[in-house]
């Protein structure tokens, strides 16, 4: 069973970082593609950044030079990672990994979600 459980966020104040984990299990990370999505109250999710499995990285215009994706597999255990720096009140949002075998890009049309983790950014 392919399973995404994410984790890493909480409640920063504007300017400070977090680094948001998505475990992925049941699946080779070299296979597929990873992204990074959010949601607003009462919006559709939006792609915040992508990372194919050629390496290939794609990013929001909104996060661009604040986000870093990145991807790690050892041991069998395959690792998403959203390195998030100078966060901005805008950022607050829930945050989900998603993955699938074809390639969406920042669209959210992916088979597969996690289960999603907050980010608050106070002023």
């Amino acid at each position: 069973e392919f399973r995404l459980v994410e984790s890493g966020g909480g409640s920063v104040l504007a300017g400070e970082s977090l680094t948001l984990s998505c475990v992925g299990t049941g699946v080779t990370f070299s296979r597929i593609d990873m992204a990074w999505f959010r949601q607003f109250p009462g919006k559709e999710r939006e792609g915040v950044a992508v990372a194919d499995r050629d390496g290939r990285v794609l990013y929001a215009d909104s996060v661009k030079g604040r986000f870093t994706i990145s991807k790690h597999g050892d041991n069998g255990k395959n690792i998403l990672y959203l390195q998030m720096n100078n966060l901005k009140p805008e950022d607050t949002a829930m945050y989900y990994c998603a993955a699938d075998r074809d390639f969406y890009g920042l669209d959210a049309e992916y088979n597969y979600w996690g289960q999603g983790t907050q980010v608050i950014v106070s002023s």
